[in-house]
């Protein structure tokens, strides 16, 4: 079902340059990430859930299967067709199976939190996920040092979960085996660089962290 909050103007207000902000470095971390995991049992088949425009899926080699789901039917279009070789379709993150196949990888990039119930959200990537398949997800975070200055600057409001960090690797291990979490430093900056700094030694005070849990 889509959400008509997620249109143009929605974009152009809570990220200035949605482009800008996703830049090929990005986008080749969380590949990287993926990759990490990935042994040659799992299917090289990925589901990104709230894929807004495709990049991410688009950055991927010709070696994978790429599905895209958002609530935006705005930004669905675009990705289709920008990305002719993906199969997209117009649905919530925490919807269920809307794909008539089984997933090596399912991600949420800075999706969870404006979901309702994150436990629903766990519960239909589980049902998605092949056997022994990861779930990559990065969601903000409101504690640490950072976290007045995130809390100060977050201008979205859709955005309904401001959790700490703890709360998030709860919710994750609840429902998944965790196989390692890191920050992430991360802020758009003059001229339109986008700074983007995985980091482990500062990871409890990042303004991000990235998590990757395994399907029990």
């Amino acid at each position: 079902m889509a959400d008509d909050r997620f249109d143009a103007e929605y974009f152009a207000t809570s990220y200035r340059d949605y482009v800008a902000q996703n830049p090929p470095r990005r986008l080749r971390f969380y590949t990287d990430t993926i990759e990490r995991h990935m042994t040659p049992a799992l299917p090289r088949r990925i589901h990104d859930l709230g894929c807004a425009f495709g990049g991410f899926l688009g950055s991927l080699d010709s070696r994978w299967e790429i599905f895209g789901t958002d609530v935006s039917d705005w930004s669905v279009a675009q990705a289709a067709r920008s990305h002719p070789r993906g199969v997209f379709k117009v649905a919530a993150a925490d919807a269920g199976p809307v794909f008539e196949t089984t997933f090596g990888v399912v991600t949420a990039f800075d999706v969870v939190e404006h979901v309702r119930d994150p436990d629903t959200v766990a519960r239909s990537v589980n049902q998605q996920l092949a056997d022994g398949g990861y779930f990559v997800c990065v969601v903000p975070v409101y504690d640490g040092l950072s976290g007045p200055l995130i809390r100060l600057l977050d201008r979205d409001p859709t955005h309904l979960h401001k959790w700490p960090r703890k709360q998030w690797l709860d919710w994750a291990a609840a429902h998944f085996t965790l196989r390692e979490w890191t920050g992430i430093v991360r802020y758009l900056l003059p001229l339109k660089y986008y700074l983007h700094v995985p980091t482990r030694a500062l990871k409890h005070h990042t303004p991000a962290i990235i998590l990757v849990a395994q399907k029990r």
